[in-house]
């Protein structure tokens, strides 16, 4: 079993953070996207959306996104769960995953891939203006989030879950694509160092 990574990218980041919260350790494989390994052709016949992270069973099977993966190895170790506990618990995790997901680390990623240099190799074309719209969707998700956090510790409810792993992720990456996270935003702010205290998050440093 293997691992193909690149730790600092928001996606693979996730999967560190969960195998680190489920005390689980793997051969892991740098992929440089800097100098586009991902486009090469031994990563492309793992994965031919050319985007990391992907997991290589013993038996050949290859499994892509980082949700995915993450799944696959709370079959496998339910405890502690992270995708929530009894029917109500694992829905509004994935109902908060998804809105993190795609409403708040969606954003901020087209933030930093469309305007970044560093990105122009990767991210062809680079689009202006979803580069300019993209940062204040992401400021909308964030008020929305604060308030859902104001009477709760994590996301989902009463458990950590991987729907914070997203949050974090998502949260910390706003740095690199140039978004502050407003001081009003108390709770928010409140949560973020908190996912950030914990051990798993020094896993896969920013």
């Amino acid at each position: 079993m293997r691992l193909y990574s690149a730790s600092r990218a928001p996606n693979p980041r996730r999967v560190l953070i969960y195998l680190a919260e489920k005390g689980l350790s793997l051969p892991i494989e740098e992929v440089d996207l800097g100098a586009l390994e991902q486009r090469s052709a031994e990563f492309t016949a793992l994965n031919p959306f050319q985007r990391t992270p992907v997991l290589v069973l013993d038996d050949g099977t290859v499994i892509c996104e980082s949700i995915a993966i993450c799944r696959y190895f709370e079959e496998l170790h339910p405890e502690p769960p992270l995708f929530g506990v009894g029917a109500v618990g694992r829905a509004m995790v994935e109902m908060w995953q998804r809105r993190l997901e795609l409403g708040l680390l969606l954003h901020v990623a087209n933030a930093f891939r469309h305007a970044h240099p560093y990105m122009a190799e990767m991210e062809v074309p680079q689009i202006a203006e979803l580069a300019r719209v993209s940062p204040a969707k992401a400021l909308d998700a964030m008020a929305i989030i604060d308030r859902e956090l104001r009477d709760r510790e994590f996301i989902a409810g009463e458990r950590f879950s991987v729907a914070d792993i997203t949050g974090l992720v998502a949260l910390d990456f706003t740095r690199p694509a140039r978004i502050e996270i407003p001081e009003e935003f108390g709770n928010l702010r409140r949560w973020r160092e908190a996912l950030a205290a914990r051990p798993s998050a020094k896993a896969a440093p920013v």
